[in-house]
C-alpha cells in the first residue's frame, strides 16, 4: 500500500479529513524548503503537495507566480526539487509528497528517466497540470510502473466523458479545483462544490480534494464536511511572503495548525 492510500485508510478510521498544504520547491530559499516541509508536518499536514517552479504557470494565480519567479531567480530546477526530497526522506519518511507542476520540465528530462528519479527521490504522486486525461495513458503508466500515483484535476466544468477519463487513470486521489480561475482566486461557492461532489464520487472511486479559494479555517472546516481533503496553497504563500527568513517556518507552522484545528473541530 502507498504512503498517500495509508494516510487515507488511517484518516478515513479516524473519522478525520486530509489537510494537504502547498508550498513552491525553493522559495523562499532552497535551503528553508525541507524546514518548511517540516513545518507543515508538525502543524498536522497529512500529504505535502510541493511545486515544481515553472515560467508560465497557466493555472496559478499572481501569489504562486511570484513564488515560482523567486524560486527560478535562485537557480531551482526539477533536478534540484528532486534532491530537495530527498532530503527530505532522510528526516521523515513517511509523509507522502506530491509533486504539482507541469509537462514541460518533464519533457526535457523525459518521462521515464523523471518516473525513476522522482520514485528514487522519495516522490509518492504526480499532479501535472497540462496533461489532460485524454492524452496522459503514457504518463499514467510511466508513473505506476514506479510505484507513483498520477493525480489529475477535475473543473467545475469537467464533463462527465472527461471524469471518466481521469478514474481510468489516476491513483491515490483526485483534486477537484472548487471554482473556475487560477489558485488564489476568490468568491468560493462552498455549497456549489458540495453539490458537485456526489457525481464525481459517482464515477473516481478515489478520495476527493478540494482546493482553489481555501484561506482560512473557518472555509477548510465546512469543505472537510463533505470532501476527503483540503488543499490549500496560496494562503500559505503569502504568509511565507511577508516572513523573514528566521519566522518563515514557525509563521507557516501556526497558519496551517489553525487550518488543522479548524478542520478538526476546534480540538
Amino acid at each position: 500500500m502507498s504512503r498517500i492510500q495509508t494516510v487515507f485508510q488511517r484518516l478515513d478510521g479516524a473519522g478525520r479529513k486530509a489537510l494537504i498544504p502547498f508550498i513552491t520547491a525553493g522559495d523562499p530559499a532552497a535551503e528553508l524548503t525541507v524546514p518548511l516541509m517540516q513545518a507543515l508536518v508538525a502543524a498536522g499536514a497529512d500529504i505535502i503537495e510541493l511545486g515544481v517552479p515553472f515560467s508560465d504557470p497557466m493555472a496559478d494565480g499572481p501569489t504562486i507566480q511570484r513564488a515560482s519567479e523567486r524560486a527560478l531567480m535562485r537557480g531551482m530546477s526539477l533536478r534540484k526539487v528532486l534532491q530537495l526530497v530527498s532530503a527530505f526522506r532522510a528526516v521523515d519518511d513517511k509523509t507522502p509528497v506530491v509533486l504539482m507542476g507541469y509537462a514541460n520540465p518533464i519533457e526535457a528530462m523525459g518521462l521515464d528517466a523523471f518516473a525513476e528519479k522522482a520514485a528514487q527521490s522519495g516522490v509518492d504522486g504526480v499532479l501535472v497540470v497540462d496533461y489532460p486525461p485524454e492524452e496522459a495513458t503514457e504518463f499514467g503508466a510511466a508513473m505506476k510502473a514506479h510505484g507513483l500515483d498520477p493525480i489529475f484535476l477535475i473543473a467545475p466544468t469537467s464533463t462527465p466523458e472527461r471524469i471518466a477519463q481521469v478514474a481510468a487513470i489516476a491513483s491515490g486521489y483526485v483534486y477537484y479545483v472548487s471554482l473556475a480561475g487560477v489558485t488564489g482566486s476568490g468568491a468560493l461557492n462552498v455549497a456549489a462544490v458540495a453539490e458537485r461532489l456526489p457525481a464525481i464520487r459517482q464515477k473516481v472511486g478515489l478520495p476527493v480534494g478540494v482546493g482553489f479559494g481555501i484561506r482560512d479555517a473557518a472555509t477548510a472546516a465546512r469543505i472537510a464536511g463533505f470532501a476527503d481533503a483540503v488543499v490549500v496553497g496560496s494562503r500559505i504563500i503569502e504568509e511565507i511572503e511577508k516572513s523573514t527568513a528566521e519566522t518563515a517556518c514557525a509563521n507557516v507552522e501556526a497558519l496551517v495548525a489553525e487550518l488543522r484545528r479548524g478542520m478538526d473541530g476546534g480540538k
